[in-house]
């Protein structure tokens, strides 16, 4: 990991597991947006000085109601887009975490999916389908 991509990082995202499913996000359709109405991670952009794991915990918080440690955080990957850094994480809850779910203002609902399903979803987000697609194959599901 590189310094530049923790001093300069644009925003976080994290991949949460409860259980076996993947928690995504429908984003809004506010004129503007990237991808409206298409399938999300968790997480958004970087506020003030905060590191890339208080990031994504603060968005995960305010988005979905879910309350995240840093030692729950595994780093996946840094997204480098043209010299913006993008961190994603994976967390992993029970299934039972699902009840802890309070959703946020941003996006239109959540939803649980299979994570194999995200990926081959038509209106999941290209790259983070990708991300996923890579955690998976990296992490066979007895070993996630």
């Amino acid at each position: 990991m590189s310094d530049k991509a923790r001093a300069e990082f644009h925003g976080a995202k994290v991949l949460v597991f409860l259980g076996s499913d993947l928690l995504v996000v429908e984003r809004d359709h506010t004129p503007g947006i990237p991808w409206p109405r298409y399938l999300d991670l968790p997480g958004g952009g970087r506020e003030g000085v905060e590191s890339p794991e208080a990031c994504a915990m603060r968005e995960t918080r305010e988005e979905v109601g879910l309350q995240l440690s840093e030692d729950q955080l595994r780093l996946v990957q840094i997204r480098d887009s043209e010299g913006r850094y993008s961190w994603f994480f994976a967390a992993h809850l029970a299934a039972e975490a699902v009840t802890d779910i309070v959703f946020g203002d941003e996006g239109v609902g959540w939803s649980l999916m299979a994570p194999e399903r995200y990926v081959a979803h038509p209106k999941a987000i290209p790259p983070f389908a990708a991300i996923v697609a890579g955690y998976l194959a990296d992490n066979p599901r007895g070993t996630r």
